[in-house]
């Protein structure tokens, strides 16, 4: 296999590793307060994450002063996007929380044009706009079925587009192991303070189950995605981050007994193929 093709493998793992962590989460169903949800899965996945760093020797902190505000900005973000999407995943099917977070390539790119000021093209800029059109069609604002968790799931998408927008400023020899554990420390650690403002409940032996699965499932998914940066060339490998899509449809009909509905399955089909065109036309340029 070229390296290309490992590289695409490991996106593809990586993002159903997320995904199986998103359902791992849903499965508890709200039994266990989010805050200390967040917490347990934390401790194990921090853990699970300095073993790694440890044994791949690429975890140091001697770090810019800028670089460590990039961090910090970068792991505010991570704890926001971990509150809004769960908590639209506990009230949303999984595949529409998933849908909407395609739009990710879209938003990103659009941020970097309006923060950045990077070069962004008629062609690109048309995809976006359509690509927004397919995410209202997934979250459909005044429709019957819509409601707060719709704007919390768009939220999540804002907050992974802040992450991914600040760890573009990130310094190319600040370590993506020191960048993962320092937002996995602080979702650990905010959440554990958080959670003390009520009564913790007690865990069912399926729920913890459930926890340290997620636990797994999201650590896979973090070490897949270092992998798939030494592996093969990123504008090959991006696009088969979409697989979680799939994963999402499937899991959300075998587990919680949900479909999509047609115009969310359209909605769907517009953001991905947008997001994918986004990718192409970015390739080109760089190419040209």
């Amino acid at each position: 296999m070229s390296s290309n093709q490992i590289g695409a493998l490991f996106m593809m793992a990586s993002m159903a590793c997320f995904t199986l962590n998103d359902a791992f989460m849903k499965v508890t169903d709200g039994a266990i307060p989010l805050f200390q949800l967040l917490f347990l899965r934390g401790i194990l996945t921090t853990i699970l994450i300095v073993a790694l760093a440890l044994w791949l020797k690429s975890l140091h902190f001697n770090i810019a002063r800028r670089d460590w505000k990039l961090i910090a900005m970068r792991s505010a973000a991570e704890m926001a996007t971990a509150y809004f999407f769960i908590t639209a995943l506990f009230n949303m099917p999984l595949a529409n929380v998933t849908a909407t977070l395609q739009a990710l390539p879209l938003t990103v790119t659009l941020g970097g044009a309006l923060f950045f000021r990077e070069a962004v093209g008629w062609r690109r800029m048309s995809a976006i706009l359509v690509g927004f059109l397919g995410m209202l069609l997934i979250v459909r604002p005044g429709s019957e079925g819509f409601n707060i968790y719709g704007i919390y799931a768009l939220l999540a998408v804002l907050g992974v587009t802040v992450r991914d927008l600040v760890t573009r400023q990130l310094s190319a020899d600040v370590p993506s192991m020191t960048v993962t554990l320092a937002a996995s420390l602080t979702v650990m650690t905010f959440s554990g303070i958080a959670s003390t403002a009520s009564p913790w409940a007690p865990i069912s032996g399926t729920h913890a189950l459930m926890v340290i699965g997620s636990s797994i499932c999201i650590f896979g998914g973090y070490y897949f995605s270092v992998r798939v940066m030494r592996v093969g060339d990123i504008s090959f490998t991006a696009p088969f981050r979409y697989t979680g899509l799939i994963w999402a449809l499937i899991l959300g009909l075998l587990v919680f007994g949900d479909w999509p509905t047609n115009l969310t399955l359209l909605g769907a089909g517009i953001v991905v193929a947008t997001g994918l065109f986004t990718l192409y036309r970015e390739r080109a340029v760089k190419e040209a």
